[in-house]
């Protein structure tokens, strides 16, 4: 098994009741990335479903979520022959780190549809043209688990030239053997940095709720992630994601609203 499918595997030990011990490296000085928690609620889900594809996910991140051992509950709201909704929440030392409405069906990959709208613009560039970021020798983290190459267009915000336009774009996969699928997906929504940065914010951006649809089973290879926002207000702002497959398919969408980044070592409440 992969590392991902290992750090995102989940151990029934009772009815509706699961076990996990959560990777360190998919998280940033110890914050765990809520896609990759999405990632493991979405097992859970699906394992305790009829159904085997988490479609729809809306998670709600009541606090950070820290390396180590996790206990899951689903607790299963309709079971129906199409779809099934469960509340998942995930909990760390007898309190709610997550929870999450997830809705699980059942997508046939060789389904085509009967529409797509057109594809973001400006399309991304080839991977030869884009900026990989690297990791040191013997560094761990979200970086060194995933492989991504950016639109050197919307990195500006790195050397203190934010572009002033909410996006970031950038193709997407993991770093070990593991294909595309659906819980991969949970983590491609959430992989971008945030667009804000592009708009001056600093410092970590907590998410406080995100919302991921999976619309289609992607097919191996690379990843297109386009991320884009509309509002900067008050210390919130949302981002919106798409993410394209190698086939030129639409297969997730994520929305989310964060709180505007801080600098480390501000005494300010990081939301």
């Amino acid at each position: 098994m992969s590392r991902f499918g290992d750090a995102t595997a989940v151990e029934r030990v009772g009815e509706g009741r699961y076990t996990a011990v959560l990777d360190g490296g998919f998280g940033l000085a110890e914050a765990l990335n809520g896609g990759y928690l999405m990632a493991v609620l979405g097992r859970a889900a699906a394992d305790a479903s009829p159904h085997p594809h988490p479609v729809s996910t809306a998670a709600t991140f009541q606090r950070v979520a820290r390396p180590g051992p996790a206990e899951v509950i689903v607790e299963t709201r309709k079971a129906g022959r199409t779809a099934a909704t469960s509340l998942v929440t995930l909990v760390q030392d007898d309190r709610r780190v997550v929870d999450a409405l997830v809705t699980t069906g059942a997508l046939d990959a060789g389904t085509e549809p009967s529409y797509t709208g057109p594809p973001p613009t400006p399309p991304l560039p080839p991977l030869a043209e884009c900026a990989e970021f690297r990791t040191g020798a013997g560094q761990e983290g979200f970086a060194a688990q995933v492989d991504m190459r950016f639109d050197r267009s919307t990195m500006g915000w790195l050397d203190g030239r934010p572009s002033g336009r909410p996006e970031v774009r950038a193709w997407f996969r993991l770093r070990d053997p593991h294909e595309p699928d659906p819980f991969a997906l949970a983590l491609a929504v959430d992989a971008l940095p945030p667009v804000a940065l592009n708009l001056g914010a600093r410092g970590w951006s907590p998410t406080v709720e995100l919302t991921w649809h999976l619309r289609a089973v992607p097919v191996p290879g690379w990843l297109a992630l386009h991320g884009t926002g509309r509002v900067l207000s008050g210390g919130w702002f949302d981002e919106d994601v798409e993410v394209w497959d190698a086939a030129g398919r639409l297969v997730a969408q994520g929305r989310q609203i964060a709180r505007e980044g801080r600098p480390r070592g501000s005494s300010a409440p990081a939301g």
